[in-house]
C-alpha cells in the first residue's frame, strides 16, 4: 500500500480539530485537511503563531475554512475553556487529532502539578477528548486520532509515580512514559467506545523519524551549553534520517480519514524500524494490548484530570471487545 495526501477523500462539510497545528505534523495534518475542504480548527497555545499558521494555510488555499481555539494542554482550566468554547463555535466534530507535544524537556510542571511530558502529551489529551466527544455523537465517520511515537516502544507506565516524585528524573524516560500513555488511551477508549456500542473510532498513529521543531522545544528549555549541542546533534540527525513534516503527517491523516483505518489499531511507516515509509498498520506496545493497563491508566488519569467521559458511568462489563 502506497498511500499519500492525494488519497484523502473529499472531507467538505466535516470538522477537524488540530492540536498543535502550528508547526511540523501539526500544520501539515491541518493543512492536508484543509485541502480536502474540511473546515479546521486550530486548537493552540500561541496566538501569534497560530495567525501565522492560519495566514501561511489561507495563502496556499485561498478557499479554506479555519477557524483557532484557544488552547494550553499544559493548563486543565484552559482545557475546559477550550472545550466550551469549541461546542460554541461547532455543530458537532467530526475527526479529533490529539497531535500537540513535548519531546526530552527537563524536569518542569504543568499549571496542576503535573509533569510535563505526561501532563501535556497524554492528560491534558486525555481531558480535552473527555470533555469534546459529546460534540462526535452524531458525526459522520467521526474519528479520534492520538499520535504516539516509535519510542513508546521503549516506554513503561509508572502508574504509582507517572509525575516523577520520587527517584532520578529522566528526561527520555518521562518522553516514552508519555507516548506509551498516548498509544495506550487511543486503544482503551476504544474498547469503551465499543462496549458503549458508539459509532466513534479511536485509532493511533506515530510518525516515525521526522524532521520538525519538536527535537529541539524541549531541549532548548534546558538553556546554555547543553542546549546549544542538543540542537547541534539534532539538526544532523534530522538532515541524515529524517523525512520532512508532510511525510511524517501520513500515518496520522491515514488513520483520520482512510476508509479501511480501524479503531482500536496503530498506524505507522512502512520503512525500516518504523523510521520512514508510507503509511501501513504497526504493532501495539503489550501494555496497549492489556485490558489490565488501559483500564489503570484510564483511571488513574481520570482520578488526576477530574474527567469522566461521558459513557463512563454506564459501562457495562467487559466480554469479546474486539
Amino acid at each position: 500500500m502506497h498511500w499519500t495526501l492525494a488519497d484523502i477523500g473529499d472531507l467538505s462539510g466535516r470538522v477537524a480539530v488540530v492540536t498543535g497545528a502550528t508547526s511540523g505534523l501539526g500544520l501539515a495534518t491541518a493543512r492536508a485537511l484543509a485541502a480536502a475542504r474540511a473546515r479546521v480548527v486550530f486548537a493552540t497555545r500561541d496566538q501569534d503563531r497560530t495567525e501565522n499558521a492560519i495566514a501561511q494555510v489561507r495563502d496556499e488555499l485561498p478557499g479554506a475554512r479555519l477557524d483557532h481555539v484557544q488552547l494550553d494542554l499544559a493548563d486543565l482550566g484552559s482545557i475546559a475553556a477550550a472545550a466550551a468554547t469549541l461546542h460554541e463555535l461547532v455543530p458537532r466534530l467530526d475527526i479529533l487529532v490529539n497531535n500537540a507535544g513535548v519531546m526530552n524537556a527537563p524536569l518542569r510542571r504543568t499549571v496542576d502539578g503535573f509533569e510535563l511530558h505526561i501532563g501535556v502529551n497524554h492528560l491534558g489529551h486525555f481531558a480535552f477528548t473527555g470533555q469534546v466527544i459529546d460534540l462526535m455523537a452524531d458525526a459522520r465517520d467521526p474519528r479520534v486520532v492520538t499520535v504516539s511515537s516509535n519510542i513508546a516502544r521503549l516506554g513503561s507506565l509508572r502508574l504509582d509515580d507517572p509525575n516523577w516524585r520520587n527517584g532520578r528524573y529522566n528526561s527520555w524516560r518521562a518522553y516514552a512514559q508519555s507516548k506509551l500513555a498516548n498509544q495506550v488511551f487511543a486503544i482503551e477508549l476504544h474498547r469503551r467506545l465499543r462496549l458503549a456500542r458508539s459509532p466513534i473510532a479511536s485509532l493511533a498513529a506515530h510518525p516515525g523519524y521526522a524532521a520538525t521543531n519538536l527535537s529541539t522545544k524541549g531541549n532548548r528549555l534546558r538553556g546554555g551549553f547543553i542546549a546549544t549541542i542538543g540542537d547541534t546533534v539534532f539538526s544532523l540527525a534530522d538532515k541524515v534520517a529524517a523525512q520532512d513534516a508532510t511525510d511524517g503527517a501520513l500515518p496520522q491523516l491515514f488513520a483520520a480519514t482512510a476508509p479501511i483505518a480501524a479503531s482500536g489499531h496503530y498506524y505507522g511507516p512502512a520503512g525500516v524500524l518504523g523510521m520512514k515509509g508510507p503509511p501501513t498498520e504497526v504493532p501495539l506496545h503489550a501494555a496497549a494490548r492489556s485490558e489490565a493497563e488501559g483500564t489503570k491508566l484510564w483511571e488513574l488519569s481520570s482520578t488526576l484530570t477530574g474527567i469522566a467521559f461521558p459513557f463512563d458511568d454506564a459501562m457495562p462489563p467487559r466480554s469479546n471487545v474486539a
